[in-house]
């Protein structure tokens, strides 16, 4: 990727020094001749120059800004996530101008670009998997981007903070497996997401190390937003062998899941064994209490903020960062051995 220029480069190009460049940047440091200012404001817009907005922020005692672009705050997983952050953000004196992407690539290339001219210092996301130039852009451009939950294998030197999807998963269908189940439906976020394909490979892993033979019909990938988890309980209970299990590995779609499942009459252990990716307190108070993987929301928003932050304060190596949290697995009464279950 090209080296995005500097204030030396652009000193260099207008043929003034770097505290003429400076003064142009920060007018309250100093005057400029007219006509240096302009030809220093051209040479800027010519070699698409951005100063570093922390840099900048700091030096004329105003508060950095990080820019948060989530997918989706309709979704209770980054409503939390994104409540976190701000929280975080201002015990650091650091200001959050919040977008939402509502899992469209155009309204994402809309926030970036919008992030751009404000000259945020850095960035927090959730991507939907688009806009790899754009992304790229933003980098050339010097602001430090850190994504979070979701990740884009073109870019791969942004730092990443995420749960260990494929080992969350992997632990679900094991423990379905250790109970007998044979044939567990997966319901997963789009494959065109890292986490829909990490979790998808976690449950196929699972089958594999135990020898399970897996049917691919028992696998539906559905959008994170609308009722796509309701109509993929439908046909998996629709099938002529139908699951046994069921894993609901899209956050967005646990609702929608189990409000079907109750709609239909299935009756939770007893007929299907349900385990769900969730943090909500409400999963504790259905009958039975849901089994969850529950993912460590606060550490997302911790280890991304600190991410950035040092990104933008320069005390990072320049190698980009991978953190994954660990989840946790809390078994309830939502699932029960086969053997349990009345055969079909």
């Amino acid at each position: 990727m090209k080296k995005p220029p500097t204030i030396r480069d652009v000193a260099a190009a207008a043929g003034v020094s770097v505290s003429v460049v400076s003064r142009v940047l920060n007018p309250e440091s100093g005057p400029v001749a007219p006509a240096k200012r302009e030809t220093v404001l051209r040479v800027i817009e010519e070699l698409a120059y951005r100063p570093r907005a922390a840099a900048r922020e700091l030096s004329v005692g105003s508060t950095p800004t990080v820019g948060l672009v989530v997918a989706d705050l309709a979704n209770p997983f980054f409503a939390q996530l994104a409540d976190r952050i701000v929280w975080e953000a201002r015990s650091h004196g650091v200001q959050v101008m919040v977008m939402t992407t509502q899992e469209d690539p155009h309204l994402e290339a809309d926030s970036l670009d919008t992030l751009l001219d404000r000259s945020v210092a850095g960035v927090i996301a959730t991507p939907t998997g688009a806009n790899v130039e754009k992304w790229a852009r933003l980098q050339s451009m010097g602001v430090d981007v850190v994504f979070v939950d979701r990740t884009i294998p073109e870019l791969g030197n942004v730092d990443v903070v995420s749960i260990a999807n494929t080992d969350s998963a992997r632990r679900a269908t094991e423990y379905m497996l250790s109970l007998g189940h044979k044939r567990i439906g997966l319901i997963s976020g789009p494959v065109t997401t890292s986490t829909g394909r990490a979790r998808i490979q976690g449950y196929q892993g699972a089958h594999e190390a135990h020898s399970v033979t897996m049917d691919p019909q028992l696998i539906r990938d559905v959008p994170f937003r609308g009722d796509g988890g309701g109509d993929a309980v439908g046909s998996l209970l629709g099938l002529p062998d139908r699951p046994t299990g069921l894993i609901v590995a899209n956050t967005a779609q646990v609702q929608s899941s189990v409000r079907r499942l109750i709609q239909t009459g299935v009756q939770i252990p007893e007929d299907l064994s349900v385990i769900v990716f969730d943090d909500n307190p409400w999963t504790e108070l259905t009958t039975p209490p849901l089994s969850v993987i529950k993912q460590p929301i606060d550490m997302l928003a911790v280890h991304s903020l600190e991410l950035v932050l040092g990104r933008m304060q320069g005390k990072l190596p320049s190698t980009p960062r991978v953190i994954e949290v660990n989840a946790d697995f809390v078994p309830r009464s939502s699932c029960s051995p086969l053997l349990l279950t009345p055969s079909r």
